[in-house]
């Protein structure tokens, strides 16, 4: 993929079951890079396979193409997330939101704005169904994470809490 992104036709769709071993392919090249990185956004069991599975079964899963080729991976929720009701500061808006969770690149498109894209084609999704909201939840230590959102306008409006400890919580109004 030596060509420009620029020069490139993305399409963001759902999942299906034949996508289930690139999905995981790319989960599991994230975690390998978190792990080298010592960062502490995911761990050895946590996404897993089952994730993409209960993802897709939820209708939730969704891939990004570039050129037809799968090259990116997330959950894309419309139907709220559960933490997110008791954040410690506040969000910007209270309605209708769209999360997006468990977004894996392919180390072979990184650092070429594949990420930045697929947050846009989930806007894009998003306001096709009147909404305008995107909420969307980081590690403290997922620099790569708070870059993107930095770069994409987000606002940084709190603390979420998961069992496994607290996220750095943001939200963007488009």
């Amino acid at each position: 993929m030596n060509q420009s992104i620029s020069t490139k036709t993305f399409n963001l769709r759902p999942a299906t079951e034949s996508d289930i071993d690139r999905c995981w392919e790319m989960l599991q090249q994230g975690k390998a890079q978190m792990f080298r990185e010592g960062k502490k956004q995911w761990t050895e069991t946590y996404p897993s396979r089952q994730s993409v599975e209960n993802d897709l079964a939820r209708g939730v899963a969704h891939v990004l193409e570039l050129d037809g080729a799968v090259v990116a991976y997330g959950a894309v929720i419309f139907d709220g997330e559960p933490a997110y009701a008791q954040i410690e500061d506040r969000w910007l808006t209270h309605g209708s939101y769209v999360v997006i969770h468990r977004l894996a690149v392919a180390d072979e498109v990184k650092r070429q704005g594949v990420a930045t894209e697929f947050f846009r084609q989930v806007m894009r999704l998003a306001s096709t169904r009147g909404v305008h909201s995107i909420k969307v939840d980081t590690n403290y230590d997922n620099f790569y994470m708070q870059h993107l959102l930095a770069r994409l306008d987000f606002t940084y409006c709190g603390d979420v809490s998961y069992p496994q400890g607290a996220r750095m919580a943001y939200e963007k109004v488009f």
